[in-house]
């Protein structure tokens, strides 16, 4: 995909102009093309709390094709907001809020705030709000690590759907951040853990029990035995494909990454009686168990964090982003 064009306009963050709430916010007006814009927001509600966002960070995979229009209605209406991975401090309470929360770091995935442009998502955004149940505090993290949440909690239920059991054989395709975090909370359940990965400094940061380079090495001849569980976390029905002879009999494959079309050959699936999953985002409570996992370092995300930038910079931090293989996750700063 070609690099997204922008176009700039000055919004000024949390402003208000005869009585209208107005903010910053990136904006895809339409297919290719992105810039930071003023929008306004709705009004919010007595369960709402207004977030003054701090940090957000780019979905490669999902803003990628959302960039080349390829998601579906109605994500796929334009213009529309992206990301669903904010940090930021509450800065006022609906009437039905407990006091407490102003002052708190709190993660949203994402806010549907906006009057005249397309919500789907809603995070890219300088303000925002949303019901107070919607968002997680993060008192106990270091907050700008909670941009991670949204993929983590993916990752976490795409674990839980296959079921990862100690004593398993898995093998994670794909080291972007979706499969790093996969990897590490099967080894954490006791499972043996292989990844395979084309980038060198993605498999630097890997943690798992095998780590192959699929450019350079033969995945099922260096696992040397018959695995549980594939997790696909590529994109790629290629790299799926070429790894299904290390399948088991009865085994699973976990479709962990966003696809248009399924693509795979069905005799290797129907010789080994292959069970196929897909999880989509993150189940009920998700969020939380990730959020105490960071917490307490059960899980480490911080190295996932690779790049920064601030998001007068948005043109450019797209494109590292979409395009830059050594880019796992970049940070926008707002402020």
């Amino acid at each position: 995909m070609a690099s997204p064009m922008i176009s700039t306009t000055n919004g000024t963050q949390g402003s208000t102009q005869t009585g209208t709430r107005t903010t910053r916010a990136v904006v895809i007006p339409q297919a290719g093309t992105l810039g930071l814009q003023t929008v306004t927001l709705a009004e919010p509600g007595p369960r709402a709390v207004v977030v003054e966002t701090v940090y957000t960070s780019i979905s490669a995979g999902t803003e990628r094709m959302l960039l080349a229009g390829q998601l579906p209605h109605p994500m796929l209406e334009f213009p529309v907001v992206p990301g669903y991975e904010t940090v930021g401090r509450v800065v006022e309470v609906g009437p039905d809020v407990a006091p407490e929360w102003l002052g708190r770091w709190v993660f949203l995935g994402g806010a549907h705030c906006f009057e005249n442009v397309n919500p789907a998502w809603g995070g890219q955004s300088a303000m925002l709000f949303a019901k107070v149940d919607r968002v997680v505090p993060l008192d106990d993290i270091e907050p700008v690590h909670g941009v991670l949440l949204s993929l983590a909690a993916t990752a976490l239920h795409g674990v839980d759907r296959l079921n990862v059991s100690a004593g398993q054989r898995i093998l994670v395709l794909g080291q972007g951040p979706v499969g790093q975090i996969a990897a590490r909370l099967a080894a954490q359940r006791g499972a043996w853990v292989a990844v395979t990965d084309r980038v060198p400094s993605r498999l630097a940061r890997t943690q798992a029990d095998l780590v192959i380079n699929a450019d350079e090495e033969d995945v099922v001849k260096l696992l040397d035995g018959p695995v549980d569980g594939i997790i696909e976390a590529t994109g790629s029905m290629d790299a799926l494909t070429q790894t299904l002879p290390a399948l088991k009999l009865g085994g699973a494959i976990l479709l962990l990454g966003f696809y248009s079309t399924l693509q795979v050959p069905y005799m290797p699936l129907f010789l080994k009686e292959a069970t196929l999953l897909t999880a989509k985002e993150w189940a009920p409570g998700d969020l939380l168990r990730c959020r105490d996992m960071l917490a307490d370092g059960t899980l480490e995300v911080g190295s996932l964090l690779t790049h920064r930038m601030p998001v007068a910079a948005v043109q450019a931090a797209y494109d590292i982003a979409l395009n830059d293989q050594d880019c796992l996750k970049l940070v926008l700063d707002w402020m």
